[in-house]
C-alpha cells in the first residue's frame, strides 16, 4: 500500500485511478460494501483502486467542538482499507484553504487534473466543497463532460437499519459491543500501550495490564467485558473493565482500561495491545467489601471463560 498526503500530479505514478471518497471512520460494513466494488471496478478496467480521505476529520478542524470520537486510529484504518485490496490511500491535510474550495473547483483541480480518475465512488449521503455543498449528484452533473463514471452507493441495512458510523458509535457508547459487531463486520477493539497502575489488580489476586489510549478514539461504555487481546502476534482471551473503579476510587475525573489476561503472567510494561471487546457482562459497580468484589470478578472470570 502507498499511502501519499499530496495529491499533485498523482495521475503520472497512477494512471487510471480509481478513486473512493469519503473519510471511512470505524471501515463498517457500509464501507466495505464501497471498497470491495471499487477494488472489483479497478481489476475490470486494469485501473488502480485508491481512496481519498482526510487527516484530521474535517469536522475537527471546522467544528472542533462538535467533532465526533473516532472508532479508528488513522493507522488502524488504513491497515483495514488496504487488507480490502486499496492500492492508494490519499491522506489529505485537511485545511481551511481546502475547504474553501467549491465542489466544481474540487472536481475539476483535484480528482481530473490532478489525479485523472477513470471511475469514482462514493456513498449516498457523502458531502464536500466549501459548506458541503457538493454531493453524488454533482459528481454525476460533470461526469460525462470531465470524462469519469460515477458510482454511487446506497445504504447498506442490517435488519431495518442503515450501517453508518454514528449508529455504531450510539451503540458503543451504550456498551453494546456485540450489536455494534453486526454493524462493523469486526469485534470492536481500542489500540493502546500498556502503562503502571497502582498494582492494586495484583493485590486482589487479579493482575491487570492498564492501557493508555488515542483521546480522540471512542472506548466503549463504563463496565466489564469478555476481552481478547493480540500482543506481539499473540492472542490471549481475558476480561476487561472501563471505568473509574468506584469501589476504590473517589475521583471519577480519571477513566480506567485495564485487562486481566488468562493464562499470561509476564510483564507487559510499554507493550502495544489491541483489545476486542467480545461481550458486555455487567455494569460498573461500587462493592461494600473486598471480598464482595473479588467474589463478582471470580464470577466475571468464568462468565468470559464460557465464551472462548
Amino acid at each position: 500500500m502507498d499511502i501519499r498526503t499530496k495529491y499533485k500530479k498523482l495521475k503520472y505514478d497512477y494512471p487510471n485511478l480509481v478513486v473512493g471518497l469519503g473519510n471511512f471512520d470505524g471501515v463498517h460494513l457500509g464501507h466495505r460494501e464501497l471498497i470491495v466494488r471499487l477494488v472489483e471496478r479497478a481489476r475490470q478496467l486494469g485501473g488502480v483502486p485508491a481512496i481519498l480521505t482526510f487527516h484530521p476529520h474535517p469536522v475537527a478542524v471546522l467544528r472542533p467542538e462538535s467533532a465526533p470520537l473516532l472508532l479508528l486510529t488513522q493507522q488502524a484504518k488504513e491497515e483495514m482499507i488496504a487488507g480490502l485490496g486499496v492500492r492508494v490511500i490519499l491522506r489529505i491535510p485537511f485545511e481551511p484553504s481546502f475547504a474553501g474550495l467549491s465542489p466544481e473547483a474540487f472536481i475539476r483541480d483535484v480528482l481530473c487534473a490532478e489525479l485523472g480518475a477513470v471511475s469514482v465512488f462514493v456513498g449516498y449521503n457523502y458531502t464536500f466543497g466549501h459548506r458541503g455543498r457538493g454531493g453524488p449528484k454533482t459528481l454525476a452533473h460533470f461526469a460525462t463532460e470531465l470524462g469519469y463514471e460515477i458510482n454511487i452507493v446506497d445504504p447498506v441495512e442490517i435488519g431495518g437499519e442503515v450501517v453508518s458510523s454514528t449508529l455504531v458509535r450510539e451503540l458503543l457508547v451504550r456498551g453494546r459491543v456485540e450489536e455494534a459487531r453486526r454493524f462493523l463486520g469486526y469485534t470492536p477493539f481500542v489500540d493502546g500501550t500498556v502503562v503502571t497502575g497502582d498494582g492494586r489488580g495484583r493485590e486482589l489476586g487479579f493482575p491487570t495490564a492498564n492501557l493508555e489510549t488515542d483521546p480522540d478514539i471512542l472506548v466503549p461504555a463504563n463496565g466489564v467485558y469478555a476481552v481478547k487481546a493480540q500482543i506481539r502476534g499473540e492472542a490471549f482471551s481475558g476480561v476487561g473493565n472501563i471505568g473509574h473503579r468506584p469501589t476504590f476510587v473517589s475521583d471519577y475525573a480519571v477513566r480506567n482500561i485495564e485487562i486481566h489476561l488468562f493464562d499470561l503472567s509476564r510483564n507487559l510494561y510499554g507493550q502495544p495491545v489491541r483489545v476486542r471487546f467480545t461481550r458486555h457482562l455487567r455494569g460498573e459497580r461500587k462493592f461494600g467489601t473486598v471480598t464482595e468484589l473479588v467474589r463478582q470478578i471470580e464470577f466475571d472470570i468464568r462468565q468470559a471463560r464460557s465464551y472462548e
